[in-house]
């Protein structure tokens, strides 16, 4: 009620609570330096996020491209791409594995997990099914806001042991010549009996799942 003739106002508290949740660059390159210094990591687990119009957005695209940076400099031996099909009726974890495949990561280093509809969920079930696979030594990769938003949730109810990678903008730009948008088989990741979940939650349900997560404790024992 108060902002409702306020629109600037909006705008400037949307802008001032992105700009809290969210990795500088200076704090980027800082915990890069960090994962460099501790490298390698058996894995990193990249959250997913939804295919639409049948070619990956900005976003994919700079997650899995990342991803292929630390896999490339020796920083991450294994990938696990992390989604279910939740907006979309495309599973964004088989989804970035086919792209990740197409630009290089070799296939028998690529993994996925498909329970995952919220970032927490990303991060808790990867975690789980990198012990599962029988890795131990685990980051996170994402860009800066995801990373920094999943920071507590991680400590608090993943593991203190998992490293955080947010993307460094700068490194991404400098490899944005070479980069290339492969065609994929996107049609193998379409499940035939996807409802959305805007259908199958609320509001309110899915905010929560966003802060807190909808865990099932009991996958990947």
């Amino acid at each position: 009620m108060l902002y409702r003739n306020c629109p600037g106002t909006i705008i400037l508290f949307s802008y001032c609570l992105i700009a809290a949740c969210t990795y500088s660059a200076k704090s980027s390159q800082r915990l890069l330096k960090k994962a460099e210094a501790n490298a390698p990591y058996d894995v990193i687990v990249v959250p997913g996020i939804q295919f639409e119009n049948n070619q990956w957005d900005t976003v994919m695209k700079g997650r899995v491209y990342w991803s292929k940076f630390l896999f490339d400099k020796g920083i991450a031996q294994n990938i696990i791409y992390s989604g279910a099909a939740v907006y979309t009726p495309y599973c964004e974890a088989e989804i970035m594995a086919m792209y990740a495949e197409a630009i290089g990561i070799p296939k028998a280093n690529i993994y996925t997990e498909t329970k995952a509809e919220h970032s927490t969920e990303n991060i808790f079930y990867g975690y789980k099914k990198a012990l599962q696979l029988g890795f131990k030594k685990v980051a996170l990769a994402s860009d800066p806001f995801q990373t920094k938003m999943l920071r507590k949730f991680i400590r608090k109810k993943v593991s203190k042991d998992v490293a955080i990678i947010p993307f460094v903008t700068d490194t991404l730009k400098m490899l944005q010549p070479a980069m290339i948008t492969p065609s994929i088989p996107y049609e193998k990741a379409f499940k035939e009996d996807f409802i959305s979940i805007k259908e199958r939650d609320s509001f309110w349900r899915r905010l929560r799942g966003t802060i807190r997560g909808n865990i099932d404790t009991t996958a990947y024992r």
